[in-house]
């Protein structure tokens, strides 16, 4: 039978279909345009001023000053850890021979012995898997001989000994192990801190770059203009502490009797150890380094006062707890000038409300106001 059911009709295939469709289909891509414009006009992070990246690349060049001062911490304890270990392995080859030389008689009285005839007391020793317990069967010890029982003495003493040296080598190597794990983390967010740095200045366009230099050089006058400034305050001073008769020529020592000789020898080291630094002014700030050709800040102030006699830590946090704190207004040339809270800057005063001191990556040793950065406090070792 046929079928009397009419054909589907496609809606698309009916001009109203059609126009339909096509109508969807425009809608569509109009959404879609919308939808990217929309995107487009997302709003967008606004490009950092240049005041802005000097501000950013200021604190992470602090930053990385302060893991600078972490690592040469953890270096030093590094270096003083792989010493000790180095001793430690050196004591224990040399109690290992020992052992060996008192397991040596023990065998040449068990010879000895055994070509005699029997197994004695000595040739047992020698054979067991624990001397220590056979020694312990007294009726076995009483008939070893004199020589025999200080031979068996001295080898357990050694064994022991050299036991203990093991142990205490093996325990020292873990701790340099711990010690070089940090000193690679301090070194790598001294090289992250550093190398962001570095990023934000590459991105600036030569206009920018000029304008940084500019602020730059600005700051730095600014930082000049008040060391001027306190220098005329402290020549006033000096001249009014002469005109009162209440101070040394200097002004500076107070008078005191006894205390005139002592001054002097701490002002020639300091005047020794400021000749060293100045005449490091031009070689390049490189973190960790402590010279020749190279210093961080706290590197070069060690250095310096290494060649006046003194020996001085190795990091600022140690060397600001060294010798006699002074006021700034009493800084004295050689004296030690710390600067910002966690105390991670370190420069030589040279007089003036000057400095000399390493100042950051990229930059060389250089006179520089102490005023440039915030300062925490200033001490006088010697």
């Amino acid at each position: 039978m046929a079928s009397h059911r009419k054909p589907r009709t496609s809606v698309l295939a009916s001009p109203g279909g059609r126009r339909a469709a096509t109508g969807l289909t425009t809608a569509a891509l109009a959404s879609v345009t919308l939808l990217s414009q929309s995107a487009d006009a997302a709003p967008r992070a606004p490009k950092p001023t240049v005041e802005e990246v000097q501000q950013k690349v200021d604190g992470l060049y602090h930053q990385a000053e302060v893991a600078t001062q972490k690592y040469n911490a953890v270096k030093e304890r590094a270096d003083e850890q792989r010493d000790t270990v180095d001793g430690l392995l050196d004591a224990a080859a040399t109690r290992a021979e020992k052992m060996n030389e008192s397991r040596r008689r023990l065998g040449s009285f068990a010879s000895a012995q055994y070509r005699t005839g029997g197994m004695n007391p000595t040739a047992q020793l020698m054979l067991a898997k624990d001397p220590q317990q056979f020694v312990d069967r007294n009726h076995l010890l009483d008939r070893l001989t004199g020589r025999q029982k200080q031979a068996v003495t001295d080898y357990q003493e050694q064994q022991a000994a050299a036991a203990r040296q093991r142990a205490e080598a093996s325990r020292s190597l873990e701790r340099l192990q711990t010690s070089q794990a940090s000193l690679k983390e301090s070194k790598r967010s001294v090289q992250d801190k550093l190398a962001e740095a570095r990023q934000l200045l590459s991105r600036l366009t030569a206009q920018e770059k000029a304008r940084l230099a500019e602020l730059e050089r600005q700051k730095e006058a600014a930082a000049k203009r008040r060391a001027a400034e306190e220098a005329r305050k402290q020549q006033e001073r000096e001249r009014q502490r002469q005109q009162d008769g209440d101070g040394s020529a200097d002004g500076r020592t107070g008078g005191g009797s006894g205390g005139g000789s002592t001054g002097d020898s701490a002002s020639a080291k300091g005047e020794k150890a400021l000749a060293f630094a100045r005449s490091q002014i031009g070689k390049p700030y490189v973190w960790g380094a402590t010279g020749p050709t190279s210093y961080d800040c706290s590197g070069l102030t060690q250095a310096a006062w290494k060649a006046a006699g003194v020996d001085l830590p190795r990091t600022t946090w140690d060397q600001v707890k060294i010798g006699q704190r002074v006021a700034t207004k009493d800084l004295q040339p050689g004296d030690l000038v710390f600067f910002y809270d966690d105390i991670s800057h370190v420069g030589m005063y040279l007089g003036g409300g000057k400095m000399v001191h390493a100042p950051k990556p990229g930059a060389n040793v250089r006179e520089e106001s102490i005023y440039y950065m915030p300062i925490y406090g200033s001490v006088r070792p010697g």
